[in-house]
């Protein structure tokens, strides 16, 4: 079976810097990203880069190792998991920052992903929820930015 993809947008009343800064600094992470209760760089790294690497745990105890395969601010970051849920047999997302107008950038979040028999039969319900939970996670991006801008 092969990948399954989605993408999700939002515009945000900022400069495609903050949002990358913002969303790039782990520090401000839970602030903002409601999906995970756990956010944190490893191996030492201080800032996130090409080649760092992430431990994030979802709010359902799920935990993925991320490594940052793109890193180019303030247009695009990407990352691929290394480890992982089981369920998933590859994960990659990358997130785009582009000014639309004057002060407005859109923000597009695009996750790639497959899954390991028996989870997917269920591919269906498991991109469902993850698109629900993506598009919750730009809404409350675009609200924690436009509060502090």
């Amino acid at each position: 079976m092969g990948s399954i993809k989605f993408l999700e947008k939002t515009a945000i009343k900022c400069s495609p810097e903050l949002a990358f800064d913002y969303t790039q600094d782990y520090s401000q992470r839970l602030v903002w990203d409601t999906f995970l209760k756990k956010a944190d760089l490893i191996e030492g790294a201080i800032t996130a880069g090409k080649g760092v690497k992430a431990y994030c745990v979802a709010k359902n105890g799920l935990g993925m190792v991320t490594e940052y395969v793109s890193f180019n601010r303030p247009k695009a970051t990407a990352i691929k998991m290394t480890k992982g849920p089981f369920m998933f047999r590859s994960f990659l997302g990358s997130w785009n920052f582009k000014e639309i107008q004057t002060g407005v950038t859109e923000v597009i979040f695009l996750y790639s992903f497959q899954l390991r028999f028996p989870f997917n039969l269920a591919t269906r319900l498991i991109k469902r929820n993850l698109q629900r939970n993506v598009r919750q996670r730009l809404k409350d991006l675009k609200r924690s930015i436009e509060k502090s801008n």
